[in-house]
């Protein structure tokens, strides 16, 4: 039987949301349920794809814009149902997924569900798999199987921001480096070549790195250079003969993953390294400059300033979906409710406040009386 999901009020949905287990690969009853809701909308035309919905407004507006959020949550810890109540004096929702990403998710479909004659036509798209590998991300398929039905002029994902903007992110790529040496017995250790003291010198260089900040369109991401796995040696009594590093490197959108690989690669000159290339993600400019990206924000600041609060946009340090509209030439930025330090936590919790605001600033900016 499809959940019936309470649309009146965005916080009483988020928590019905959060109340579906809906983790990655058990999309199907939030899919369910939430396409029943979209398919009551006469002024929504909705597809399906796998547990990925997409719905649009069709007034031939002369723009439009894409509105995003993933259904599925890590795996739950205890923290289902969903249990609303004040935390410190302030009104919150506590459950998987109220942070990443179901708070949001509430946000947009009650705002699909409102917005009957939005100023721009909408695309609003809730889809599966963005918890696990890149292959099986439910958005990426829609990319795939319907390249024509994600056009759209600016985007917005609704990660966790905390009700703030954060524009683009950065970029990662995973590189595994393995440095050869030549096994001998440690009795007589100078018959061999450590390939593990080899690549003492690399991992000291790489720790240098810190983690410079680089402005890109206004907005400061800041970098990282990590060794994040190190193995080798097959005996206790054996100089190595090889070590394998896994390298992640975070950097900011001005680099192509092709750049940032080959900054990777070259810390290994001289030492013989055979590198494969493990991941690579590209980041996504900030997306914030456009005229309708910026009429958001004002829009988005006006309702900040309401909540007696002041709107920042600042740069998304973390790899996000925003990334696969960048690939297609769409400005997009991430804006949604809770603290993404939250994310994934056993604490893992939203202000409702949050939610009511993001909610206000999609109508505000959407809603607008002068349509196109």
């Amino acid at each position: 039987m499809v959940r019936e999901l309470r649309t009146d009020d965005v916080v009483d949905l988020a928590c019905d949301l959060i109340d579906i287990p809906s983790v990655s690969g058990d999309e199907k009853a939030i899919a369910d349920a939430v396409e029943a809701r979209l398919r009551r909308a006469p002024h929504l035309e909705v597809l399906r794809d796998g547990d990925a919905i997409v719905a649009r407004t069709r007034l031939a507006r002369a723009h439009r814009v894409l509105i995003a959020g993933h259904l599925d949550t890590v795996p739950i810890a205890g923290n289902v149902p969903a249990v609303r109540s004040l935390v410190n004096g302030i009104d919150t929702v506590r459950g998987r997924g109220a942070v990443d990403m179901l708070g949001g998710v509430a946000v947009a479909l009650r705002a699909a569900l409102l917005l009957t004659a939005p100023k721009h036509d909408v695309t609003w798209v809730f889809y599966d798999h963005e918890e696990v590998e890149a292959s099986l991300n439910g958005l990426g398929r829609l990319m795939r199987n319907h390249p024509g039905l994600l056009g759209a002029d600016f985007a917005i994902l609704a990660e966790p921001t905390s009700a703030h903007i954060e524009g683009g992110c950065n970029g990662s790529v995973r590189v595994i480096a393995t440095i050869p040496g030549k096994a001998a017995h440690s009795a007589r250790s100078w018959r061999g070549d450590n390939a593990i003291h080899k690549a003492a010198p690399v991992i000291s260089r790489i720790a240098s790195f810190g983690n410079p900040t680089v402005n890109v369109d206004g907005l400061d991401y800041r970098e990282s250079l990590l060794v994040v796995a190190v193995s080798g040696g097959k005996a206790k009594n054996v100089v190595p003969d090889e070590v394998e590093l896994v390298i992640n490197y975070r950097f900011a959108p001005s680099k192509s993953t092709d750049e940032a690989i080959a900054l990777v690669t070259s810390y290994f000159a001289g030492t013989g390294a055979r590198i494969e290339v493990d991941d690579r993600s590209p980041g996504a400019r900030p997306g914030a400059d456009s005229p309708i990206a910026r009429d958001f924000i004002a829009h988005a600041g006006a309702i900040a300033e309401a909540h007696g609060e002041e709107l920042r946009v600042v740069a998304k340090q973390g790899w996000t979906d925003v990334a696969r509209f960048f690939d297609l030439g769409i400005p997009a930025v991430n804006f949604g409710p809770g603290d993404p330090l939250l994310a994934h936590t056993d604490e893992e919790a939203a202000p409702a406040a949050d939610m009511t605001r993001c909610l206000d600033a999609l109508l505000a900016w959407l809603d607008d009386k002068e349509k196109e």
